[in-house]
């Protein structure tokens, strides 16, 4: 099992993005501690009602990956989840692409189809097209990744004969797609090499548009069964699965050994890498969180 910190989120208007602690000192502790990825998520123009009513403040995750990317020699680089709907599918491969090359075959592209009507009204996307669009994007990725030429028509465009060059440095970028429902999982199935399920509990589950997650035992059927699909699509690469272990790590020690119970627990369900963040009280509290984690959880795997 692997570990994410996601750098933490400031709720409402209050405050600022950066509170944990500048990015390079979080991003160079959290691979200290041996963390193996760091993520971002993103609302480029959330309603202020939902952003003052417990919505958080974004970074452009993939400028701010990038960021991290000259900062860190290993860590791996996640969206956590880049709306697909927002973007022209070209513009998000080539923002992947460049991440990936740059970072020297760090990057993994976190993904989901987007839940917030009022953001796709402000970037001029129709929600209602927005599983169309994210299924174009699934065609268009590896096309534009592959270096060759190709053509493509989509619903709001026309590519003839293009080409995109550099080529990523990893074939593919891996492609991790977020959400509970059936249909997300038949595409990770198909198409993508790993599933994020949303664990936030049924309220963000509507909020999110998505059904809610079941409890561990119900997890490890549905990734027995996500992993049986992809046999039958053909496939026999490893399935990864991402989980948001959203209570708040306590590091004492009678915590701790409640905590990794729980972690086990994953593991045996068939959870690959689990998600974690810590409260917001700057820059020392979040470098004294990465070091306790990763020396409780981490360093005694």
């Amino acid at each position: 099992m692997r570990f994410i910190f996601h750098y933490p989120e400031i709720s409402g208007s209050d405050g600022d993005v950066l509170d944990p602690g500048p990015l390079r000192d979080v991003a160079v502790a959290a691979e200290r501690a041996g963390f193996d990825a760091l993520s971002f998520s993103e609302h480029p123009a959330p309603g202020a009602k939902w952003l003052e009513r417990g919505g958080h403040q974004t970074l452009d995750s993939f400028v701010a990956l990038g960021y991290v990317a000259a900062a860190t020699e290993r860590l791996r680089l996640l969206t956590y989840l880049a709306v697909v709907p927002y973007r022209n599918p070209f513009l998000l491969a080539k923002g992947a692409a460049t991440l990936d090359k740059l970072s020297g075959g760090r990057f993994t592209l976190g993904i989901g189809t987007g839940y917030q009507k009022r953001e796709f009204h402000a970037l001029g996307v129709d929600f209602d097209e927005r599983n169309a669009l994210f299924d174009e994007a699934l065609d268009v990725l590896p096309l534009h990744w592959s270096g060759e030429p190709f053509s493509y028509q989509g619903r709001h465009f026309s590519a003839q004969d293009i080409i995109a060059r550099p080529r990523p440095v990893q074939d593919p970028i891996p492609i991790w797609i977020g959400g509970n429902s059936k249909l997300t999982r038949r595409r990770v199935a198909q198409r993508a090499q790993g599933w994020m399920p949303m664990s936030g509990g049924a309220t963000l589950s509507t909020t999110a548009r998505t059904a809610a997650l079941g409890p561990v035992e119900q997890l490890g059927g549905d990734i027995a069964e996500l992993r049986a699909q992809a046999v039958t699509a053909g496939r026999t690469d490893h399935i990864d699965v991402v989980y948001s272990y959203s209570q708040e790590i306590m590091l004492s020690s009678v915590e701790a050994d409640r905590h990794r119970d729980v972690l086990e627990q994953l593991e045996k369900a068939g959870v690959d890498w689990v998600l974690v963040s810590c409260p917001i009280d700057g820059l020392s509290a979040t470098t004294d969180f990465l070091e306790s984690f990763g020396a409780t959880y981490i360093g005694s795997r």
